[in-house]
């Protein structure tokens, strides 16, 4: 891909935030800055943004951080205005004198950044990809509250009166949530026993709400993705909450350049780290961590169940090969093949 400084004239770019979103627009030829504003983050204040770039004349592109956060309501609407979008991580700070910072130098910087790279990424998709985020991040956040939840359930029980605690203990955690949410106070418990039980009981309810919670999202989850890729599910070791993380990422076709690029995405790809005659790869820590798990969890289910992965490992092994590396070669290969599925059926939402 050319630089986008070959590309085009103007580039707009924004500095979002929740309020208040500042744009600047520079000339690509020079790097000049030459217009700025800073307007409020609603639908008014994303027409006077465009009437911004109205303002000059030229090829223009509009370079917005978190496109898919602050940015994602100024995304959507430049989109339906058939306006040239890509998106940009944080920028990189240059060192600024006596810790200079603002709205408008951070504008101008993520243009001048964008002007600087050779490879831009596109925004993330709307539609079926976007229902799929939100209904994850909500399911994440219940699986996670539920889980704390039960760890203070089972910290309770441990401090808890002999009265409960002998009633308690040892059960499994769902028999000790049921037990726990039936409950019912006695006029004979002394103060700390009955506080003792009705905060076992609170706890267990707000856990028994969270798990129906979490049933209700992996339903819903399930369905956007056998209306939308059902093919993802065919692989073995992909199921439907994986497959919704590498929808998720992998967002629409031409999004990710190579399949070299989706493992990077994923952190499947190593980085080099030779020198002289020592070679060798580093770990790849970067890059979405959601999908590097999803990657990770297909690889674990093949080694205990797919029988052709099993022989690859062992035939790895004798090479001399540890398990860790067997697992990080197994990762690529699942990021090329899952890439290669979703790239061969370009079907997905536009909306």
């Amino acid at each position: 891909m050319a630089m986008l400084a070959d590309l085009v004239e103007l580039v707009i770019g924004v500095d979002t935030h929740k309020h208040t979103h500042t744009a600047a627009v520079v000339r690509a030829a020079t790097g000049a800055m030459v217009d700025q504003t800073t307007v409020p983050s609603t639908p008014a204040g994303y027409q006077q943004l465009l009437r911004l770039a109205n303002r000059q004349r030229g090829r223009r592109v509009w370079a917005i951080e978190s496109t898919g956060g602050y940015g994602a309501g100024l995304t959507r609407f430049l989109q339906t205005q058939a306006e040239q979008v890509v998106e940009l991580d944080r920028p990189k700070r240059a060192a600024r004198r006596r810790g200079a910072k603002s709205d408008p130098l951070d504008a101008t910087r993520a243009a001048r950044e964008a002007l600087g790279r050779d490879q831009l990424a596109q925004p993330r998709a709307a539609g079926h990809r976007a229902a799929l985020s939100v209904r994850l991040a909500a399911r994440r956040s219940a699986v996670q509250a539920a889980t704390d939840a039960q760890r203070l359930l089972h910290a309770l029980v441990v401090a808890a009166p002999d009265l409960l605690r002998s009633r308690l203990r040892g059960l499994t955690t769902p028999r000790l949530v049921s037990t726990c949410g039936r409950l019912r106070q006695r006029a004979d418990w002394d103060t700390e026993t009955a506080a003792t039980a009705a905060s076992l009981r609170a706890l267990a309810r707000r856990i028994q709400v969270l798990n129906a919670e979490t049933a209700d999202h992996t339903q819903a989850i399930t369905t956007l993705v056998r209306a939308w890729r059902p093919e993802l599910l065919t692989p073995i070791g992909v199921g439907p909450m994986v497959a919704a993380i590498v929808l998720c990422a992998w967002s629409h076709p031409g999004r990710c350049r190579s399949d070299a690029a989706f493992a990077m995405l994923g952190g499947a790809a190593p980085i080099p780290a030779s020198s002289g005659q020592t070679i060798r790869v580093r770990l790849n820590r970067s890059g979405d961590r959601q999908l590097n798990q999803a990657l990770h969890l297909i690889v674990l289910t093949r080694l205990r169940y797919d029988p052709a992965t099993r022989a690859y490992a062992q035939r790895r092994r004798a090479e001399g090969k540890t398990n860790r590396e067997i697992r990080r070669c197994l990762v690529r290969y699942v990021a090329r093949q899952l890439y290669r599925l979703l790239e061969a059926n370009p079907s997905f939402d536009p909306t």
